[in-house]
């Protein structure tokens, strides 16, 4: 690997237990990087580096690593996916993208669904969104809870920090079994958005994006901001921390996460598997029986 150099990450990292005020995170690209070349330069090195330790991650199956991508609509997190995990092996990796779910998975706690999503040890799984939809547009929105089939009484105004409880228990579990975790907020300001909402509208290329759930969303931005705000001060603990990414500028924000990713990945004691005698014997008798064809 090339072992290349990283940031220190710390000025992104929420500190369990601390309030978020997303006021006082930037929106824009931070000192890490002169300017966008150099930027582009450590997203390769990063990449060559993910690359070789998801190479040994998949032959070790000793870990998994699971990596959640949260936003608002049109902050980056379609090509951070596409960028940053462009050398990985496909066998290894795979990419979730949580839709609005189906009347089954309403039917199950809500934690079910991306259960059947998790990362096997040797594999890397990518949520672009996730289960914490349940406590942000279902919050913002509650008529969504009508369809999960409460019993009478239920659900009652704790509901909200009982499913950050669950959600820290689910994840702490993920990680005794050797699941490591990093989460990601893409940190867009409302003005940058507007700037993408409308390039969708105006340029060609870039109709298919557009949705009109993106304008709906939009009007009710301050009750997102408040429902990011408490769960990413709910949320972000010793084993699952959540870290807020300055997305305004796309080729900042993929490089950033690659360096964080790349760093964590790297930090593992990873190691290709390590044979026996008996398997050393086994090769050597192979090896003999080819060579002497």
């Amino acid at each position: 690997m090339s072992a290349a150099p990283h940031f220190d990450h710390r000025p992104y990292l929420v500190r369990p237990g601390h309030k978020v005020r997303l006021n006082d995170y930037r929106t824009k690209a931070g000192p890490e990087f002169k300017n966008k070349s150099a930027a582009r330069t450590a997203l390769r090195e990063n990449i060559a580096d993910l690359t070789e330790s998801q190479r040994i991650l998949w032959a070790s199956a000793e870990y998994a690593f699971l990596i959640i991508l949260q936003g608002p609509d049109a902050s980056g997190k379609d090509g951070l996916v596409r960028h940053v995990f462009s050398g990985v092996n496909p066998q290894g990796c795979v990419v979730h993208s949580f839709a609005a779910p189906n009347e089954e998975e309403v039917r199950h706690h809500f934690l079910w669904r991306p259960s059947r999503y998790l990362p096997a040890k040797g594999q890397i799984s990518v949520f672009n969104r996730s289960y914490y939809e349940e406590v942000l547009i279902v919050r913002v929105h509650p008529k969504f809870l009508d369809a999960q089939r409460f019993p009478p009484g239920q659900p009652g105004e704790d509901i909200w920090q009982l499913r950050f409880d669950d959600i820290n228990s689910f994840e702490k579990g993920l990680v005794r079994n050797a699941t490591q975790i990093l989460k990601f907020y893409l940190h867009l300001s409302k003005e940058e958005q507007k700037k993408r909402f409308l390039a969708r509208l105006t340029e060609p290329e870039k109709h298919w994006k557009f949705s009109d759930a993106d304008i709906h969303e939009r009007r009710h931005w301050k009750d997102y901001r408040q429902a990011y705000e408490d769960m990413l001060g709910q949320t972000s603990t010793d084993w699952a921390p959540w870290y807020i990414v300055p997305a305004d500028n796309k080729w900042y924000a993929r490089a950033l996460v690659a360096d964080i990713v790349a760093a964590r990945l790297g930090a593992l004691p990873l190691r290709y598997p390590q044979l026996g005698q008996d398997q050393k014997r086994r090769l050597l008798e192979a090896k003999r029986e080819l060579e002497s064809e």
